[in-house]
């Protein structure tokens, strides 16, 4: 683990919880911390809800100081104008969301976002001083043609193209074949490809944003194997989906170190 890195836990809540939900899973999830005596300086922890959860969720955080981050699960590459539906990061950062998810596998399937929209909405939450979490990774047909890691590698050199170096940025690696499918990549497969993705970031933003920038594994993250990734030199965290809706799991998650003798 960095010296200069803080953990973060990040839970994308996908399409789920409405706002009332939301406010009382970060209620409970707060409460779980404080009960068991977590110390919060030790791990981040962010929250990703949907976005008409956004405003009662940082009103909470706000109201009672609770010490979590809050981020929105997407953002548009353009700052306003006639795009329906669309989010605008202005809007976002006037809500004070922290960070943004961007380029999750599923907006990738499902939108159709390529490489050049990741790019596009990487440099859209930057220029609204949101922390893009840029998501990266492969398919198992992608694995079995290109090999491991050439794909997510490929996918970051792109979404880095115009990212000033002391630019602060998140990664995270998720491999499609991993999420959802209750099998996780290994924390050795899951190194190695951390590792090459921040040979990436040195290589293009040089070596302190290499040793800043946070890379985040995700898929079919538990309680149960957090801490055997938390121990791999360049994985900083995790970014959970499923297991963050559920307030003791994602608590345990939160708090690996117990498990990990960080």
């Amino acid at each position: 683990m960095g010296m200069t890195r803080t953990p973060l836990i990040a839970g994308n809540w996908k399409m789920n919880l409405d706002h009332l939900q939301a406010v009382a899973l970060v209620q409970k999830l707060h409460w779980s911390l404080k009960d068991a005596s977590h110390e919060f300086d030790d791990v981040d922890v962010t929250v990703f809800p949907p976005f008409t959860d956004l405003r009662s969720v940082q009103t909470l955080i706000d109201a009672d100081k609770i010490p979590f981050g809050i981020g929105a699960q997407d953002l548009s590459e353009h700052d306003s104008g006639a795009y329906t539906g669309e989010i605008s990061g202005e809007f976002l950062a006037k809500l004070n969301i922290g960070s943004v998810i961007i380029g999750h596998s599923e907006r990738r399937e499902y939108h159709a976002e390529d490489d050049r929209v990741v790019a596009a909405k990487t440099q859209a939450a930057l220029k609204h001083g949101l922390v893009p979490v840029i998501c990266v990774g492969e398919t198992s047909e992608d694995l079995e043609k290109f090999g491991a890691s050439a794909v997510p590698v490929g996918q970051l050199e792109t979404a880095l193209e115009n990212v000033n170096a002391d630019a602060e940025i998140v990664v995270a690696y998720e491999p499609v074949w991993a999420i959802g499918s209750g099998q996780a990549a290994t924390p050795e497969q899951a190194q190695d490809v951390c590792q090459k993705l921040r040979d990436v970031i040195r290589a293009k933003l040089g070596n302190a944003a290499a040793d800043a920038t946070r890379v985040l594994y995700g898929g079919s993250v538990k309680s149960s194997n957090i801490a055997s990734f938390m121990r791999e030199p360049d994985i900083d965290g995790a970014l959970v989906g499923g297991g963050s809706l559920k307030v003791d799991e994602f608590s345990a998650i939160v708090r690996f170190g117990k498990h990990v003798g960080v």
